[in-house]
């Protein structure tokens, strides 16, 4: 079964940051992940349309655009190999086309002969694939040529002027095409900063440790801010997790304070612990989750 595409997730790598000035702070060195989260089209249309005996097109010609109130969707891969675009008719009608370069090249203007159905031609072969309102082929042979395409990060294309034919089953009948796609200039990626203040508190009531520090962001999200605090005293090994969650907003780090319950029956005591703290939220924009990792030295005061 063929996922829609505004069902496409992506996974995200976690970025690695650097201590600094008294609390450990950093910024991330974001990762693509393999597949991105379908985005919809601001400005767009899509058309195609058979000859007599086209199984796709049954002959017909079809015809979409946002201007129609009609859904497009589209992505591309990590690696700009291959651009997926979904269509929702106002009508009813809903249609899937994928345009792939061969493996390890990245969609670029030109035209691509010899094309297979994607996504299960040769690493050699292009891919193409039009199917939808139930119908699709199980072989297939054609081209398609990009004359304008433009990406942004994590899946998101700008621009994309293309047009293809495809052949179903090696006949000689074909269904005909084009795609036009402009978006405004993509959205910024989620930026998340991480800081653990390097002093924290051990109770001596309750033996929990107290830890906080602040969160940063580029655009309005909810951090969750979790982690584990290490201690050996006296060759007793001390260990607890904290979690805490924030509403972060562009413009000034944001405060968190954590609290971890020692795992077992020895307190955490005043001293030197290890904190590994983890930042984690979705990125708004792209669907995805953003990580910051970092592990801090911090000494706790009796509190």
């Amino acid at each position: 079964m063929k996922l829609s595409a505004p069902r496409r997730v992506l996974a995200r790598a976690t970025a690695v940051l650097v201590l600094a000035m008294g609390m450990a702070t950093g910024s991330t060195g974001l990762l693509s992940g393999a597949e991105a989260h379908a985005m919809p089209v601001t400005e767009g249309s899509f058309s195609f349309s058979g000859d007599p005996g086209d199984y796709i097109s049954g002959g017909r010609s079809y015809a979409y655009a946002t201007a129609s109130d009609d859904r497009l969707n589209i992505t591309a891969d990590s690696d700009n190999n291959t651009v997926s675009l979904s269509v929702d008719g106002a009508n009813g009608d809903w249609w899937y086309l994928d345009l792939a370069a061969p493996s390890g090249q990245a969609l670029a203007p030109g035209t691509y002969t010899g094309a297979t159905r994607h996504p299960f031609n040769e690493p050699t072969e292009p891919g193409l694939s039009l199917s939808g309102n139930g119908r699709g082929c199980n072989t297939l042979t054609g081209e398609f040529t990009i004359s304008d395409v433009e990406f942004g990060p994590q899946g998101y294309v700008k621009k994309l002027d293309a047009t293809f034919e495809q052949h179903c089953e090696g006949g000689t009948t074909a269904a005909r095409g084009e795609v036009h796609i402009d978006n405004p200039a993509p959205p910024a990626e989620l930026d998340l900063g991480l800081a653990v203040a390097v002093e924290g508190t051990a109770s001596t009531l309750n033996g929990k440790a107290t830890l906080h520090g602040t969160v940063s962001c580029n655009k309005p999200v909810r951090v969750t801010v979790a982690g584990d605090v290490t201690q050996v005293k006296n060759q007793t090994l001390i260990r607890g997790s904290y979690s805490a969650s924030v509403s972060c907003v562009p413009g000034a780090p944001v405060e968190w304070t954590g609290t971890a319950v020692p795992t077992g029956s020895v307190p955490f005591q005043q001293g030197l612990v290890e904190v590994e703290a983890r930042a984690t939220a979705t990125d708004p924009d792209y669907a995805q989750p953003v990580t910051v990792n970092e592990t801090v030295p911090v000494r706790l005061r009796r509190g």
